[in-house]
């Protein structure tokens, strides 16, 4: 089986690195936070782009001239993944001038056989005019982009895909979608886990948190194959006491953040509680798809159920999109409805609208209902496109001011209103033109 060509990611630190990585990768991978230094050693992941698969490497951020033992072996992790790429990618923040640490990596990088500058944080056209001085590290174009809003990415990697070395065909690793037990502790998880198994995989008991780290289990359900993660009960901060609990509850969000689909487990003698709704937050948040079961449904009486049925209606009308399911994983009660509703929320999970259809329906919808006049100004939507799938993202890009929250919601539920999103999160952005279209 021959290697997947390799492709390093350097740059300084805290110019946007690991968030184009995670954009690359398409899940939250690498860890993106605003100090600088946070990603330490050089972390793999398998990229994809047209067809053509890699190993995406990601560097800790690369000083030159380093004084402390920490700099000194980020530099050191990061210059052997250069030594090992075959696509080195050198980010460089386009809103600055070139710093002696980015003169100093390019003189360093001019040696490998592939250089691509992808210029981060480049946010409209007037920024992608100031990149001349940019030329003159001699390492080719700056590829202008936006890593946290995706703008760019399709030519970037279509450079980088270019430059890849000839392999023969490519060992396909089979990826199956990843779904996320998650709920609050002693809701039924670990139980629900082992009666889609078959089998008793995972402990299961009474007292809360008894599971701590994240269980992946390959699964398949009505034929179709699936990767199963039972996480640790999801607490609020005052409640996690113990320092293994807490780093429990901080990998259950890291799962939930790289999966697929998240079902939510509602204990049905309880109803939907606060910490309920905050789960149901992050998932919304995270872009993950969800399915709301609502477990023990068999146990509770009639009163029970009515408060739990109220209380989705109340507390989860924010993600009114996902489907609900009554069922009781320790009996097995109506949990076939399970699969056959996965396979309908990845389905709409991956619908793409032609740019053509939504425009039409968008002008069609800001023409009946204008924007709200702010500060004086009505802004106007230019145009809209879709930026991409999981979950489906949709960018407004907006002239004469700037769109109120409740305008993008507004916008959300009329194209939900039109098309089939079921069980997805839609993520609606709007982006401000500093020139509007003229012609």
């Amino acid at each position: 089986m021959s290697r997947l060509p390799v492709v390093a990611v350097v740059g300084r630190p805290n110019i946007g690195k690991s968030t184009l990585v995670n954009r690359i990768v398409g899940r939250r991978e690498a860890v993106v936070e605003e100090t600088p230094g946070v990603t330490r050693d050089r972390r793999e992941f398998r990229g994809e782009w047209t067809g053509r698969s890699f190993l995406l490497i990601d560097t800790g951020g690369w000083q030159v001239t380093a004084d402390e033992q920490l700099t000194a072996d980020i530099s050191s992790q990061a210059e052997a993944a250069v030594a090992a790429a075959d696509v080195v990618l050198f980010v460089i923040d386009a809103t600055t001038r070139p710093t002696e640490d980015d003169i100093g990596i390019a003189r360093i990088v001019r040696d490998a056989e592939h250089v691509v500058v992808a210029a981060n944080k480049v946010d409209s056209e007037n920024q992608s005019d100031s990149l001349a001085e940019w030329w003159k590290l001699g390492l080719g174009e700056p590829h202008p982009i936006s890593a946290l809003h995706g703008l760019g990415m399709g030519d970037l990697l279509d450079e980088v895909v270019a430059r890849l070395p000839a392999t023969e065909a490519e060992h396909e690793e089979i990826t199956h979608p990843r779904l996320a037990i998650i709920g609050r502790p002693n809701v039924g998880k670990s139980t629900l886990l082992n009666k889609l198994l078959g089998e008793d995989r995972v402990l299961v008991s009474p007292v809360p948190g008894t599971t701590r780290d994240p269980i992946d289990v390959e699964v398949e359900l009505d034929g179709s194959p699936y990767i199963l993660v039972d996480t640790a009960g999801i607490r609020r901060a005052p409640k996690v006491k113990e320092r293994a609990e807490a780093f429990a509850v901080i990998r259950a969000r890291k799962v939930l953040a790289d999966s697929d689909v998240a079902l939510l487990l509602i204990d049905a003698n309880e109803g939907v509680t606060q910490q309920d709704q905050r789960i149901a937050e992050e998932v919304a948040a995270a872009g993950v798809s969800l399915v709301v079961l609502l477990n023990k449904w068999d146990e509770a009486d009639a009163d029970a159920r009515a408060v739990t049925e109220d209380s989705v209606g109340d507390r989860l009308s924010f993600v009114s999109w996902a489907p609900v399911l009554r069922i009781s994983a320790k009996t097995g009660a109506r949990m076939h409805r399970i699969p056959k509703t996965l396979i309908r929320v990845l389905e709409t999970r991956m619908v793409r609208v032609p740019t053509g259809e939504l425009n039409r329906m968008v002008r069609g919808w800001a023409a009946s209902h204008l924007p709200p006049v702010r500060k004086g100004r009505r802004p106007k939507i230019q145009y809209a496109v879709q930026a991409g799938v999981a979950p489906p993202t949709v960018v407004l890009f907006v002239s004469g001011g700037e769109l109120a929250d409740d305008y993008v919601r507004f916008i959300e539920n009329r194209l939900r209103g039109e098309i089939d999103f079921e069980g997805t999160p839609v993520h609606v952005v709007a982006r401000r033109r500093k020139r509007a279209d003229r012609g």
